[in-house]
């Protein structure tokens, strides 16, 4: 019948919205769709973490300046000394990561290290003072005397301190950078500026000793060196005539006002005053002074004797008015 016709037309389905659609989507296949989120942050991420992060941190470091404002050396050994410096770093990065302490190389800049400093942990940011005390023991002597001879000779010298340190930025991993700095450093420029300041002569000598005085040393560095008992060559006209000796010496920053005491052959300059040959008939002696020796606790110290053999210091001396005062007038 037409009743039973009609009963049996199935109804039209109501097509879902694109909303119910989406959740039911995202109901039944969630998981695929957090592995596909986690694996885009992973892949944005991890390059930023492995590859741009380290490179900033090393960028950083390397456009860092370092800063050395003292430099005090004592207790020297011919293997050791003991050191406390004082640096300043500079930054203009906006980070401030940890840079965990760190052993580095220490060397003239080019030539191999001659010693291994640890440096101590410290907040990376521009002014900030890094301040260590250690005792560092040498790896090669020999290359710390080339490093004591050019600080002599020159008016600057480049100490490389090289490392390879830890540095973490905030909540980021630690990354290792390398730590590779040059540090200009005033050096003692040849002792510019030496000078007798007074001296005086013993006639007869006393103890052995003929001469006695007093010496100014510039140090132009920032460095304070012990140099213990100095041993000096004098020479007058290339023929050596005495050995001056300069105990317990220390050069501090500034000038070093100094004792002298000398073992000089008196007869030989009394000799060349009182010839008809004498060139310097007003009395005035021009000596050329030469490092020899240096020793510390009774050790020779071979890194400063080699240092102080680079140079020789030249005065002029009033022989002939020191003799007169000691009553010796001579006839020039």
């Amino acid at each position: 019948s037409f009743v039973e016709e009609e009963s049996s037309v199935t109804p039209t389905p109501t097509k879902k919205s694109f909303g119910a659609r989406l959740a039911a989507h995202f109901k039944k296949w969630w998981w695929v769709h957090l592995i596909i989120f986690i694996a885009c942050f992973l892949i944005i991420l991890l390059p930023v973490v492995y590859v741009a992060y380290p490179k900033i941190a090393q960028d950083a470091v390397n456009d860092s300046t370092l800063d050395i404002r003292e430099m005090i050396i004592s207790d020297p050994t011919p293997e050791s000394f003991h050191l406390e410096q004082r640096q300043v770093l500079g930054s203009d990065s906006p980070y401030h990561p940890k840079i965990y302490k760190f052993n580095s190389a220490v060397s003239l800049a080019g030539a191999d290290p001659f010693a291994y400093v640890e440096v101590p942990e410290v907040k990376s940011k521009d002014g900030v003072e890094i301040h260590f005390e250690q005792k560092v023991d040498l790896t090669d002597a020999s290359a710390f005397g080339d490093y004591t001879t050019a600080v002599m000779l020159n008016e600057e010298v480049s100490l490389n301190i090289y490392g390879r340190p830890d540095l973490k930025q905030g909540g980021l991993p630690k990354v290792t950078v390398d730590y590779n700095k040059t540090v200009v450093m005033k050096g003692l420029n040849q002792l510019k500026g030496f000078e007798v300041a007074e001296f005086s002569i013993m006639f007869p000598p006393v103890n052995g000793y003929g001469m006695n005085g007093t010496v100014i040393i510039p140090n132009a560095s920032v460095m304070t060196i012990p140099m213990g008992n100095v041993t000096l060559k004098l020479e007058l006209d290339g023929k050596p005539v005495g050995t001056t000796y300069l105990n317990n010496l220390v050069l501090k920053p500034g000038n070093n006002t100094v004792p002298m005491m000398g073992k000089v052959d008196q007869g030989a300059i009394i000799t060349l005053l009182t010839s008809d040959t004498n060139p310097y008939k007003d009395g005035v002696l021009p000596f050329d002074i030469t490092g020899t020796a240096t020793s510390y606790n009774g050790k020779e110290l071979p890194y400063f004797t080699k240092a102080l053999a680079a140079i020789t210091l030249h005065v002029k001396l009033d022989v002939g008015a020191a003799l007169a005062k000691a009553g010796i007038k001579l006839t020039l």
